[in-house]
């Protein structure tokens, strides 16, 4: 068994865990790989049996990129704020890798996204073809996110144009800051910041939320999971500035943002469930109580 070992190296209780960490893994003959998850190095997800992520929520969301592919089992424990996909370290990082690695831990499959990005003159009977094919970032724009992808207007600050399909039917044709589609780990995240609904982590579908569309009847749109959600951005100037996101990270291209398809990943992000309070009763303390 080989496990990795990623640590928030700016929060000195995750380094101080990391270490404790090591220590108890090497009491075991454990192998394991300690590295700082905001800076990753490439360590060849594919190794490892286990992932313990030592922060917050964007600790969580660095590693899920790091195996995103890999169905890599990934145990979160909490040394940030929130805390949604983290376990609580109230009985010690320890305690909780011990019951992981003793099968004593519950397993959460969470959707994912695939993104796939069409530049302006790019040819389009080939990306159609790519979107179709295994999610291969070396040879064609695909991305992974576990809570969102947001495309939003640029850095003029001017609203943008784009049109909205989900499965091949025409949704609307929309104008304002952009469109959030988050997954329902995502829900708590930038989607419910623009009036996105709480969703629990068992939904598969997609979340489709406006940004400050320009209109008077827009509303957050829940999909079946087997959808795929396309954007046609408009021909404005500001259109053509828009930014696409990744779960907060920007993704700069050489030439604008043609069209966008977003559908779920083949491949789950399992998350270890370790004395972690339920979805219902950890909203209920975070949303619902002044």
């Amino acid at each position: 068994m080989h496990i990795l070992i990623a640590r928030n190296s700016s929060n000195p209780q995750a380094n101080e865990a990391a270490l404790m960490l090591g220590a108890y893994f090497a009491s075991q003959d454990i192998t394991f790989t300690s590295i700082d998850s905001l800076d990753p190095i490439d360590v060849g997800a594919g190794m490892f049996d286990m992932v313990v992520a030592l922060g917050g929520d964007g600790t969580i969301l660095r590693c899920a990129h790091l195996v995103c592919d890999e169905g890599i089992p990934i145990l979160g424990v909490n040394y940030g704020h929130l805390g949604f996909l983290t376990n609580h370290t109230g009985d010690g990082v320890v305690a909780a890798a011990a019951a992981a690695l003793a099968g004593e831990t519950i397993r959460e499959e969470r959707a994912n996204l695939r993104v796939d990005v069409l530049l302006e003159g790019e040819d389009e009977d080939a990306f159609d073809a790519a979107c179709n094919e295994p999610r291969d970032p070396a040879s064609h724009r695909c991305f992974f996110a576990l809570n969102e992808a947001a495309i939003t207007r640029g850095s003029n600050g001017k609203i943008i144009n784009f049109g909205i399909e989900v499965s091949g039917d025409h949704v609307a044709d929309m104008r304002g800051d952009g469109l959030v589609v988050a997954t329902a780990t995502g829900s708590t995240s930038y989607s419910l910041s623009a009036g996105g609904p709480l969703v629990a982590p068992g939904f598969n579908g997609l979340i489709i939320t406006p940004l400050a569309p320009h209109t008077l009847v827009a509303r957050a749109i829940l999909t079946d999971p087997s959808d795929v959600v396309e954007l046609t951005m408009g021909d404005t100037s500001a259109s053509r500035e828009a930014a696409l996101f990744a779960d907060g990270n920007l993704i700069e291209f050489d030439a604008p943002i043609s069209k966008m398809r977003i559908r779920r990943g083949d491949v789950p992000t399992t998350l270890l469930r370790f004395n972690r309070a339920p979805f219902y009763k950890h909203i209920s303390d975070t949303f619902f109580r002044i």
